[in-house]
């Protein structure tokens, strides 16, 4: 077994009994290469409505196992899922929990960080802003300072997405799963088995790994999209550059916010689920025919967050 996925599993024994065992969703879409059977795996049902907890929660847990958990608790900076997924850890860990979000951040996100007894801090208008500044917070008042994205137990925690997947449906897997800063596609690329395949879905303005992988290296990219108020990293994790690049096993496409939005809307249409618009991306590479088909593999697309308003 490798040390990866003694990791994972690790990780799922630790915060399992803290977590919903989120469902999965056998359905049959619409696409423009006509209906595909796919398997939605619900995270958005998780604790937070996301699936940011499951790597806040191992983190903190971990660091408490190391003796490296103080009195000052957690802190994280975050365009707002991953600081809900840090105050819900702390929640559950029993430790205070601090947040740097940008001022551009959705109300709702706020509103439920507050909501979870988060002491809220709005700093600038990028998430690179509200990171600088959690830095800063975390040297001063001895917090564990988490990463929505690019912290190795944060990474660990997201791919424990994967070990459910393999355990309810039987692979091989194609998974999809939408992009911001890579920690979950990294997460899931760590969780796969011979045969398996992850996919990375992107809006074209919001592309960072996309981008990355057309330069060779990590680049810092500009933000454009409706979605970037979840998928707003501007420059992809080293983590999930270092899990993805040169990996056959990992693909990465993009979409357009039209793709996206019409994805979205098909959702609630359709089944009556209503999601973020960055998770709504992972949907819209299927339904475009960005995702290739995989004869003898099942294809699940990840349902990873809800947070938005009722508007669609």
């Amino acid at each position: 077994m490798s040390e990866a996925l003694t990791d994972l599993r690790r990780a799922a024994a630790t915060i399992a009994p803290h977590l919903r065992r989120t469902p999965i969703l056998r359905s049959s879409i619409d696409t423009v290469d006509g209906p595909r059977e796919v398997v939605f795996k619900l995270e958005y049902l998780q604790l937070g409505g996301c699936f940011k907890v499951r790597g806040s929660l191992w983190a903190t847990l971990h660091a408490r196992a190391r003796g490296e958990l103080s009195d000052a608790g957690v802190l994280v900076a975050s365009g707002g899922n991953a600081a809900i997924g840090a105050a819900w850890a702390a929640r559950i860990a029993g430790v205070p929990c601090a947040v740097v979000v940008p001022e551009n951040a959705p109300v709702v996100k706020v509103e439920t960080l507050r909501g979870l007894g988060a002491t809220v801090h709005l700093v600038g208008r990028r998430y690179q802003d509200a990171a600088d500044a959690a830095v800063e917070l975390a040297a001063s008042s001895g917090a564990l300072l988490l990463h929505a994205y690019d912290l190795p137990d944060v990474v660990t925690g997201a791919g424990t997405i994967g070990l459910e997947l393999a355990e309810d449906v039987p692979g091989p897997l194609t998974t999809v799963a939408c992009v911001g800063g890579g920690g979950l596609l990294a997460g899931l690329a760590a969780a796969l088995r011979p045969g398996d395949r992850a996919i990375g879905a992107e809006p074209v303005g919001a592309s960072c790994l996309h981008q990355a992988l057309a330069a060779g290296e990590p680049v810092t990219v500009e933000l454009n999209s409706v979605a970037a108020d979840s998928l707003g990293a501007t420059r992809v994790g080293d983590i999930c550059w270092n899990a993805v690049a040169g990996n056959p096993a990992v693909e990465s496409v993009t979409v357009t916010d039209d793709d996206l939005i019409a994805a979205r809307r098909m959702l609630w249409d359709s089944h009556r689920i209503l999601v973020e618009h960055g998770t709504a991306a992972a949907l819209a590479a299927v339904t475009t025919g960005a995702v290739p088909v995989h004869e003898g593999s099942t294809l699940c697309v990840v349902l990873c967050g809800a947070n938005t308003g009722l508007g669609i």
